[in-house]
């Protein structure tokens, strides 16, 4: 069924013209309203529906670690929605997250002023807002506009160096926003509200669903069919609810930093994942990252924000 989802597109695009404002997420409702039902009926009961879902889990996989009866807002947090094992971990870890100094710093640069006496807060002065309105389409600049690329052009347009687009002081401030939308309980709400925010949508999700690389793989091998299933020792996380959680801190990138420092944004998550297809990752502030971003939160649109958050 989701495979279809990527065959729309062409004729999605012929057919924008067609819409009027109330209609132009149309075609992203269905796919979004279309995963979700495919997600619930996955983990409705994963034994019983071993032989669509999960042909190659083991029995003591499925009575063990798969949890069952998800339901949509479960899966704010990512894999750790249905691994057993893995909740466990995640929520021991979380009593005492190893990226709060990390976040404070967040803050601490949000406030710092530029040698122009503007700072981050002249940019985004409701840090809240800032958490939840990422990626959106500009209608005036009739592109996607991702956080990592707002806050680079906040600084260079006051005269400051952009940062680097993956970690550190970008990752530190994304978590601040995340951080703050989480507390106050904000939700994933990307809006479609033209003809060419639609067809931006359309751009990146034919990224998602397009194999590429030598691997011949696409995202949604592994993010859709493939979610739950285990490759080496990691089970693969869903597209549903995949981009609610960052920044996120890498227990893998923490090890590797001489600070510990194992923040990273999903721009960086993202070119990792491709470069794993046998592909080369399209450029943190590109258009054809930040479509694919865009279609990645429409998808995961009404569940709550909860980064910054913990990951292997």
């Amino acid at each position: 069924m989701l495979l279809k989802i990527a065959k729309t597109t062409a004729l999605a695009a012929l057919t924008l013209c067609t819409l009027n404002a109330a209609e132009y997420n149309a075609q992203a409702e269905k796919d979004r309203l279309a995963l979700i039902d495919y997600f619930e009926a996955k983990f409705e009961n994963p034994e019983k529906n071993r032989a669509t879902f999960f042909p190659y889990s083991t029995d003591e996989e499925l009575q063990e670690n798969i949890i069952s009866g998800l339901k949509f807002e479960d899966f704010s947090i990512g894999n750790y929605a249905f691994s057993k094992n893995g909740k466990v971990s995640y929520e021991e870890i979380n009593e005492f997250p190893p990226y709060e100094e990390f976040l404070e710093n967040g803050e601490k640069l949000y406030n710092e002023k530029f040698a122009n006496g503007n700072s981050l807060a002249t940019c985004f002065p409701d840090p809240v807002e800032a958490g939840a309105k990422y990626p959106y389409f500009d209608e005036k600049r009739k592109e996607v506009i991702s956080l990592t690329v707002a806050i680079n052009e906040c600084r260079t347009s006051n005269g400051e160096k952009a940062w680097n687009t993956s970690k550190g002081q970008m990752a530190h401030v994304q978590a601040y926003f995340a951080s703050s939308a989480k507390e106050e309980e904000k939700t994933v709400d990307v809006k479609i509200e033209s003809a060419e925010a639609a067809a931006a949508y359309e751009r990146g999700k034919e990224y998602y669903y397009t194999q590429r690389g030598y691997l011949k793989l696409n995202c949604a091998e592994c993010h859709v069919q493939g979610a739950a299933l285990r490759v080496r020792n990691e089970s693969l996380s869903q597209l549903l609810g995949q981009t609610t959680h960052f920044p996120v801190y890498r227990l893998k990138w923490g090890a590797a930093s001489a600070k510990n420092d194992g923040l990273g944004t999903l721009e960086r998550r993202m070119g990792g994942c491709v470069k794993d297809q046998g592909q080369v990752p399209p450029k943190a502030e590109s258009q054809e990252m930040r479509e694919l971003l865009f279609f990645m939160a429409y998808m995961s649109n009404g569940l709550k924000i909860d980064g910054p958050d913990i990951r292997k």
